[in-house]
């Protein structure tokens, strides 16, 4: 099946009904999901009284989130996981994702629906580029990382079979944290991948774009040679010099489709530079020779890029800025979350009508308590 991108954003609105909702309504119903305690999670509800306003009653649309200041990922680290499981879904299972912790110790999350979302939205964007189905090879963090549970679900749903690999990225973390290198774990990422693709011809490659680099050093022939329909990364970026050289030699006949985001905020989904020409109000030629931007589905989650010296004010279109972030879900609210990213603000898209970023890189900052360490993840 495949979807026309002119009628993507209908298509993502009919399969998930929540993504044609007001952000202001949604954002409404968010503050009553999380913060009444017939629903809300013990984490959120014990905050009301202390917050200086009351975010049922005085937030009236997402403009008014700037009133909960930035948020301290500290508390999420310091967090049970039971107290971030709304008590609305007392009676639903739920698992607990980790991030990688790339920035310090690991944060929890509780995962009961933002699963289901993921896979029926980036499962439309497959169908759209008319590769979804067949088989998965995961080259992905395995264990609590959402990455690898996100694959699995996507194959489920077009009932494909996963064939992963162990991945543990805190591994490589702490190498290089120790002043050690990243080479003998990812050879041994590398030595399972080669044997699933010699063995398995899957359809679909789902990894890291800094994975992708390595493991195109140790390919005998083209990945299109194995099976590959379409290569799907997300995690660590690549530079334009490395992208070019895996599409010309590697990746002919075969699909790239990256994502931006992590653990705490989702998928941005990849979109192809919009031409010059382009009819859509406020639309933007992708910057910095990235030749695709990134758009978050709102009112799932928001991305923002803002002035590094002032979190509240927004660049404008085609300027650089640090990525600020607010995570809308019935299992997970997070408001205004500076990230650890650099990027510029384009403006809405063809197939995504929303601003989007692009050129994304590491974010400099000197006050960092502790340095981010990426690996290949």
């Amino acid at each position: 099946m495949t979807t026309a991108f002119g009628t993507l954003p209908d298509r993502l609105r009919e399969r998930v009904p929540e993504l044609g909702i007001d952000l202001d309504t949604w954002t409404r119903r968010m503050m009553r999901w999380h913060f009444e305690p017939e629903t809300g999670s013990p984490f959120w509800v014990a905050r009301r009284e202390k917050l200086g306003f009351d975010p049922v009653e005085d937030i009236g649309g997402f403009a008014d989130l700037d009133r909960f200041g930035l948020f301290d990922k500290a508390e999420l680290r310091a967090a049970n996981a039971r107290d971030l499981r709304p008590r609305g879904y007392h009676d639903q299972p739920f698992r607990v994702f980790e991030t990688g912790g790339s920035t310090g110790a690991p944060c929890r999350i509780i995962n009961v629906t933002r699963l289901a979302y993921d896979v029926e939205i980036y499962r439309t964007v497959l169908e759209a580029r008319g590769v979804a189905g067949g088989d998965v090879l995961a080259m992905t963090p395995s264990g609590p990382h959402a990455y690898g549970h996100f694959v699995e679900g996507l194959a489920d749903s077009w009932r494909g079979a996963v064939h992963a690999i162990d991945f543990d990225p805190r591994w490589v973390k702490a190498a290089l944290r120790s002043g050690g290198e990243a080479d003998t774990y990812t050879a041994h990422l590398i030595d399972q991948t080669l044997a699933l693709l010699a063995a398995e011809h899957p359809s679909l490659l789902f990894t890291t774009s800094r994975l992708l680099v390595e493991l195109a050093m140790r390919l005998p022939r083209p990945l299109h040679t194995y099976g590959i329909r379409a290569v799907c990364t997300g995690g660590t970026s690549c530079t334009a010099a490395e992208a070019e050289f895996l599409r010309e030699e590697h990746l002919p006949g075969v699909q790239w489709i990256d994502t931006y985001g992590n653990t705490l905020v989702g998928h941005a989904l990849q979109a192809d530079a919009v031409p010059s020409t382009s009819a859509v109000p406020g639309a933007s030629a992708v910057p910095g020779g990235t030749g695709h931007s990134y758009h978050l589905p709102p009112p799932f989650a928001v991305l923002k890029v803002v002035d590094p010296a002032d979190p509240w004010h927004e660049v404008e279109v085609g300027q650089r800025g640090r990525v600020r972030t607010t995570t809308l879900l019935e299992d997970l609210f997070l408001p205004n979350l500076l990230e650890r990213d650099s990027a510029v603000r384009t403006g809405p898209h063809p197939w995504f009508p929303w601003d989007g970023v692009a050129a994304v890189r590491p974010f400099l900052d000197s006050g960092a308590a502790e340095e981010a360490v990426e690996g290949v993840y």
